[in-house]
């Protein structure tokens, strides 16, 4: 573990023993930016000459330094300091022209004739700690002799930071993006979704990756780790309560929380109810904060087509063999194309051995292998060393195998796509593979059913756990409405289709319902619900009259049933409409963005529910065969550290726009003294 070495810059240090010498020039570059003030005669405070806010300086006979004034300015952590170099990047992306004229002799030298450019030591060593973020190189690469050799080869005059102070560039780094998160955060239009998941260690710590989706102010679905938060014990059942609730506080978003998304098979039973026990306190309105998904759409797949291809293994592992020999050899994979162009057997895909630790790569190997079936087949005869024969039975199963790889690799690979997908994309994808794995598992084909029958079990589970959210979901897409229920539920439930649609129906309407009483109850009238809160106003005024006349009754009556006609109005309207023309890349957010005006409250709700999620994973871990893991060196590092190189990595792979408002940093500001 490395420790943070913070310097003090010594020059700015006045007599212990005395009051500092006001005639003393002060040396550092920190009283270019901040003001001494005396606030009494044993307390003198620093004041930041842009956003005013105050820092230690002198306490009695003590003196605080200048290093964490330093870190105010040159890390990027004054507010005002920042906005304004954001701005200036904005206006041009091009560096202005170097006036040699006023940089100081001894940092302008000439080399045969040709200028040299300025040299800023403190933007190298910016790059460098931003490189080893986004890169996961050691910090201790500063320090390995080939990197510092490379390194004053480059630029001699260029002085290499210390691990510890590396460490200190990249939490500067850390709560400078971390700002400009919270300053999104602050304009989106909704609510957070959170997922959680545990990403393990060889050592005894393991660390809960908290990640928040949510709609922005454009109305554009964005991802971000918020926390990576070190755990002792990841199989308790306070683990991931603990987890969660430090990232609520942290970020102060507990009555923002929509949604929790959890990998089942990290937490336990005990786990999940204390995290559900917990949901109500700051959130009692939407669905009563029960709202928790357990399990994982990635990891679902991943259980579903690693068990097919366990209860193949004898089989599938013949064909990695016989792939293995093919490929290994220069001369068997020359004999082996030789053959299959004797044969004139035609190829789509190229052989290639899989991956262990991806899945997908063993489903690709077995649907070329069964492609050149026939060359396998024929090998032993040509090929005298071939000893792996796969029979043609065997043949029949490996590609009944692939049809239904197919149908998992084909699901999982939409959480692939450039831009993540909204939640309405997986209703299509999951009613129609719980259709075909209810109506294989009865199929006559002996084998083709005792493969499918476990596979129902297991995805009848997430099935039941998320058809609700899903429904819901495509609802709010308005080229399928209820009618894509209508039609899928019918297919998978029959006669008992009628009662599965009305839960369906039933839950929006709750759900709706829920965000018209919490826009009554928000102290704040926004635009887009101003009309809503006002009628319910009058309503409110009436009720409590104090003249009673008797007449309570029926005045709490009336505006019940006046609000219940008020409330059904706008989803009833958006119901009643007809559908839209269906269109590849239709962007669902898009045009509620565009509708907002015309369903205020209902398209607040469709924003939440568009940005639920239902994979726990990264995109990048869609196909992994086994649990997310912390290389060694990362996990040797202070959790402090490892959150921020593990947040820092993924904010910095997104450019944050901030909305037109100016929404007040100090609201989620933590000042430090």
């Amino acid at each position: 573990m490395y420790e943070m070495d913070i310097s003090i810059d010594q020059s700015a240090f006045p007599n212990a023993d005395a009051q500092p010498n006001k005639r003393r020039r002060k040396k550092s570059m920190v009283w270019d930016h901040f003001t001494i003030e005396t606030i009494n005669p044993d307390c003198v405070r620093a004041f930041c000459n842009q956003c005013r806010k105050s820092f230690a300086y002198i306490s009695g006979a003590k003196l605080a330094g200048t290093s964490h004034l330093k870190r105010h300015i040159s890390l990027g952590i004054c507010p005002v300091g920042r906005s304004k170099k954001e701005k200036d990047q904005m206006i041009s992306h091009v560096p202005p022209p170097v006036n040699f004229t006023n940089i100081p002799r001894k940092r302008c030298r000439a080399s045969n004739g040709v200028p040299s450019t300025y040299f800023d030591g403190d933007s190298c060593s910016y790059d460098l700690a931003k490189m080893i973020i986004q890169h996961d190189y050691p910090l201790d690469m500063v320090q390995q002799s080939g990197f510092v050799d490379f390194t004053r080869s480059l630029q001699p005059q260029f002085n290499i930071p210390s691990v510890n102070l590396l460490q200190e560039q990249i939490m500067g780094i850390y709560l400078r993006e971390k700002q400009k998160l919270m300053d999104l955060l602050c304009g989106i239009p909704g609510r957070l979704n959170l997922t959680v998941n545990l990403c393990t260690s060889d050592q005894s710590v393991a660390y809960v990756l908290v990640t928040g989706h949510f709609t922005d102010h454009d109305w554009k679905l964005q991802r971000r780790i918020f926390n990576a938060i070190a755990v002792q014990s990841p199989d308790s059942a306070t683990a991931f309560m603990h987890a969660v609730a430090a990232c609520l506080g942290d970020w102060g978003i507990q009555d923002k929380l929509f949604t929790i998304t959890l990998n089942l098979s990290h937490a336990t039973p005990s786990a999940r109810e204390t995290i559900r026990n917990m949901l109500p306190v700051k959130n009692t309105i939407i669905l009563k904060g029960q709202l928790l998904i357990n399990h994982c759409y990635a990891r679902t797949m991943m259980s579903l087509a690693q068990d097919s291809l366990y209860s193949m293994r004898e089989t599938v592992q013949k064909v990695r063999q016989s792939v293995k020999y093919v490929k290994t050899s220069d001369d068997n994979e020359k004999r082996f194309n030789k053959l299959r162009q004797d044969l004139q057997v035609p190829s789509t895909k190229s052989l290639m051995i899989d991956d262990l630790t991806q899945w997908n790569t063993t489903y690709q190997m077995l649907v070329a292998a069964s492609e050149l079936k026939e060359v396998f087949s024929n090998l032993d005869a040509y090929d005298p060393d071939y000893k792996l024969s796969v029979s043609w039975d065997e043949w029949r199963q490996v590609e009944t195998l692939c049809s239904y790889l197919k149908m998992f690799y084909e699901a999982a690979n939409i959480l692939n796509s450039p831009v993540y997908p909204t939640t309405n994309s997986f209703f299509d994808v999951v009613w129609k593979m719980y259709l075909k794995l209810k109506h294989d598992a009865e199929s006559q084909d002996f084998f083709e059913s005792m493969l499918t029958r476990p596979l129902l079990d297991m995805f009848t589970k997430f099935w039941d756990d998320c058809n609700l959210v899903l429904a819901i979901a495509v609802v709010m897409d308005p080229r399928f409405k209820m009618k894509v229920v209508d039609f899928s539920f019918s297919r998978i439930f029959g006669d008992d289709a009628d009662s599965q649609i009305k839960v369906v129906d039933q839950g929006l309407h709750d759900l709706y319902l829920d965000y018209v009483m919490l826009s009554l109850h928000c102290p704040i009238i926004e635009g887009d619900n101003e009309h809503l809160v006002k009628e319910e106003v009058v309503s409110e005024d009436i009720l409590c009259d104090d003249d009673d006349d008797g007449l309570s009754d029926f005045y709490v009556d009336i505006s019940e049933i006046m609000g219940e006609a008020h409330v059904k109005s706008e989803i009833d309207q958006y119901l009643e409409e007809s559908v839209l023309p269906r269109v590849q890349d239709f962007d669902v957010l898009g045009w509620w963005r565009v509708n907002r005006e015309r369903y205020p409250t209902l398209s607040k709700l469709a924003s939440d529910v568009l940005s639920i999620p239902v994979s726990t994973v990264p995109p990048e871990s869609v196909f992994d065969s086994g649990e997310r893991k912390m290389d060694s060196h990362l996990s040797s590092l202070r959790p402090k550290t490892v959150q921020a190189l593990v947040c820092a990595k993924d904010w910095l792979q997104h450019p944050q726009t901030l909305p037109n408002e100016v929404f007040p940093s100090h609201t989620f500001v933590k000042t430090e003294v």
